[in-house]
């Protein structure tokens, strides 16, 4: 344990992605099966222990602590695990008086989950008494899931795959057929078995990305080399129907990141097995069709996520891709193909499909960059009908671009529609996490509107991101100085008409919501200017919102809610 609480710790405080691989690749090097496949697991998001929680951590440490102390302790520092770690008594202020060696990582994940719930604090408790602070950290940040250091789950799979000088896409291929301690995967990298083939039938193909455009950029381009097509807003999604040997019909689901949620589609998945036309793997995007139209994003979120899939909810939220490419069909592998040529098949499969569940995600005509823009520019006139809404840009592919995992450069491109903007005033601040756990760096901020006793602020969302460092130190130091009032971690600050502090907020769009005082609902803000140029009372109102929320949808307050 201790090893790879050193690991987390270098993690934690490496900006450098390279030096993070190293870190990592070294890791996996020195260190002996089964600790470093649960170290992976850990890494990749790929462990969870039903009885151990926040709650569990907190239980804990109040028997040990004085309650108020440890209040004020988290409220500085920010962060759960790492406030523990540092107050959690030595064992001989905690009346144990033993000295017993610390865990292994193996000892502590096989310990959470096959020991009973009411085992578990006794558990928990030796284990954080044989750790040193950063142990403890580390433990703890095991138990919550929330590592924050930097690595993702991607970066972690590259690092393993710098063992056997691997393409990581190829550790992506055989990852959903594969559990920790991934010591199969381990003995292939190290050159002592081969590669384990025929873990996963309906494999994860990683996806092709695209990189942002602009005018000046497309300007560069040729329009005779590309095709455009749109960007729905949805869910990218991979859809891969395979036959066993046994002549079985699977069907996998895959999110971008190659996580499998066939088990939340059942009616789409139940679809695509029907579909004797389709073998292989498609490209796309997961929307909500209804009535022959495309839902908004909104709409689609309700169908997301959700812990219960009921036959109401898939009738009320008709699972549809609107597929983009065609990675696979039979035993072939397509994606060596030029997009054009993929592309012809996917037409030509599309069409042999009968269930309704899957269409064709339809090309932008265009001859000139001046066609495009005006299309990008209104969709409901170029093509899009009444899916316009559901339009949120175009995309760019190469003609003769193989379909290459990753995010290669000057094959495509996409185009999102430009930001909503929005001057809000600075309500409330929290601390952040991690790095940030010293600097006061969430923000919650509202717009005007009238009220019982006049013109009122009311929240409409929080965002933290799209500052710079510089500009985090500027919003930390202002929030430290016009502090009017606490409440827990959370810092209420001065916004009055005339003083406070308004911020820029770039967002892709709002819906309803009745969990919010407002209404309404941001999607995606970030900080995009501090505008320490405008007074409070120029601020925008609320009503600006409630004119961009979705068709047919009205603003439903909370009164005297926050």
């Amino acid at each position: 344990m201790n090893d790879f609480a050193e690991l987390l710790d270098r993690l934690a405080f490496e900006p450098r992605r390279n030096a993070k691989l190293r870190l990592m690749e070294d890791f996996f090097r020195t260190t002996p099966d089964p600790e470093r496949g649960y170290a992976l697991a850990a890494l990749t998001g790929g462990l969870s222990f039903r009885n151990a929680k926040p709650g569990l951590v907190r239980a804990l440490i109040a028997e040990r602590t004085d309650p108020v102390l440890f209040a004020l302790s988290y409220d500085y520092v920010g962060d759960l695990s790492e406030t523990v770690a540092l107050m959690w008594p030595p064992p001989s202020q905690a009346g144990t008086g033993h000295n017993a060696p610390p865990p292994r990582l193996a000892d502590v994940v096989e310990g959470l989950s096959m020991a009973a719930k009411t085992e578990l604090p006794g558990l928990l408790a030796r284990w954080l008494d044989a750790l040193d602070e950063t142990g403890r950290w580390a433990l703890l940040k095991l138990i919550t899931g929330a590592l924050r250091i930097g690595v993702s789950a991607r970066l972690a799979k590259t690092a393993v795959a710098g063992l056997g000088r691997v393409d990581p896409n190829a550790v992506e291929e055989l990852w959903h057929g594969l559990t920790p301690p991934y010591e199969p995967l381990f003995a292939w990298l190290e050159g002592r078995a081969d590669r384990p083939e025929g873990l996963v039938v309906a494999p994860f193909r990683p996806p092709m990305l695209s990189h942002p455009l602009d005018e000046e950029e497309l300007s560069r381009l040729d329009p005779a080399e590309f095709c455009a097509e749109w960007k729905w807003d949805g869910i990218r999604i991979e859809a891969v129907r395979e036959l066993t040997p046994e002549g079985r019909r699977i069907v996998r689901l895959y999110s971008r990141t190659g996580e499998d949620i066939t088990g939340s589609f059942p009616d789409l998945c139940e679809a695509l097995i029907a579909e004797d036309a389709f073998v292989g793997a498609l490209d796309g995007e997961l929307l909500v069709l209804r009535g022959g139209r495309v839902e908004s994003f909104n709409v689609l979120q309700q169908r997301l996520n959700r812990k219960a899939i009921t036959p109401r909810l898939m009738q009320e939220f008709p699972a549809h891709i609107r597929a983009y490419d065609l990675l696979g069909e039979g035993e072939e592998d397509l994606r060596p193909l030029p997009f054009a040529e993929r592309r012809r098949r996917l037409e030509a499969l599309v069409a042999r499909l009968a269930g309704g569940r899957v269409d064709l995600s339809p090309l932008v005509p265009f001859v000139s960059w001046e066609e495009l823009v005006a299309a990008r520019a209104r969709p409901s006139e170029a093509g899009a009908g009444i899916d316009a809404e559901a339009v949120e840009g175009v995309m760019l592919k190469r003609r003769d671009s193989p379909y290459v995992p990753g995010r290669p450069k000057g094959l495509w491109y996409k185009w999102k529609h430009d930001p909503h903007l929005v001057d809000a005033v600075l309500m409330y601040a929290q601390r952040g996490h991690g790095k940030r756990s010293s600097y006061y760096s969430d923000y919650t901020f509202g717009l005007w509107r009238s009220g019982p006793e006049g013109e009122e602020l009311v929240p409409v969302g929080k965002a933290y991101f799209g500052f710079t460092d510089e500009e985090l130190k500027e919003l930390d130091r202002f929030v430290r100085r016009e502090t009017v009032n606490r409440f827990g971690p959370v810092r209420e600050v001065v916004h009055t008409g005339e003083r406070g502090l308004v911020l820029e907020v770039a967002f892709e769009g709002v819906q309803q919501s009745t969990r919010h005082k407002s209404g309404v609902a941001m999607r995606f803000p970030r900080i995009s200017r501090i505008r320490w140029d405008k007074p409070p009372r120029e601020a925008d109102r609320l009503d600006y919102l409630a004119g961009l929320l979705p068709r047919g949808e009205t603003m439903k307050t909370r009164a005297g809610k926050t």
